[in-house]
């Protein structure tokens, strides 16, 4: 196979995964519970969502849809918001998609107290809404690490090399670095002995 035909291999590989989908959705609250229904094929779009089980990612709109809603109505603006937010932050499995939802969740609640701050009117508020807003941001601060800290350990490699060590002679686990002298020492020692 040569080049171009690799070429047109990848290119047919990138036509057959379904592009950046937009989530297309309705919403309507039934008492205290917004229910989401997903247009078209939601299949399409799981992938950019962390999972492929579809039990999960409904599961995750729904709960995504419900913590972003206030009041009577959906609050749609919020909920696409929300949803963005997960979807643009990649998640790679569940866990990161349902971090990334509770990160989601802190972040409109944060702006939330952030607007109840600055329209307080009695002393009392001001500091109720301060410290549930220093709160709010000293959790997602955390939510930021651990999210940060689970990836990392995901992208860790383990390398195991196999070593025989004979009789009378000693293993080194890791790297070994020897100084430039002692390496031309030992070059000059082994080109002379092979004279």
């Amino acid at each position: 196979m040569n080049r171009s035909d690799d070429q047109k291999v990848a290119d047919s590989a990138l036509v057959a995964e379904p592009a950046d989908q937009p989530l297309d959705f309705t919403m309507c609250k039934i008492g205290d519970v917004t229910h989401v229904t997903v247009m078209g094929d939601g299949s399409a779009v799981m992938r950019s969502f962390g999972t492929r089980d579809p039990d999960f990612f409904y599961g995750l709109l729904h709960q995504v849809a419900n913590a972003g809603s206030k009041g009577k109505f959906p609050d749609e603006k919020g909920i696409k918001f929300m949803l963005a937010f997960i979807k643009g932050s990649e998640p790679r499995d569940e866990i990161e998609a349902a971090l990334l939802a509770q990160m989601a969740a802190t972040v409109v609640t944060t702006m939330r107290y952030q607007n109840r701050l600055a329209h307080a009117e009695t002393l009392q508020e001001q500091d109720h809404d301060e410290r549930a807003l220093n709160k709010l941001m000293r959790t997602f601060a955390m939510q930021v690490e651990t999210l940060q800290r689970y990836r990392a350990i995901r992208e860790q490699k383990v390398i195991v090399q196999h070593v025989s060590v004979r009789d009378g002679g000693q293993a080194i686990v890791g790297n070994v670095t020897r100084p430039a002298q002692e390496t031309a020492l030992n070059k000059g020692v082994s080109s002379a002995s092979a004279a």
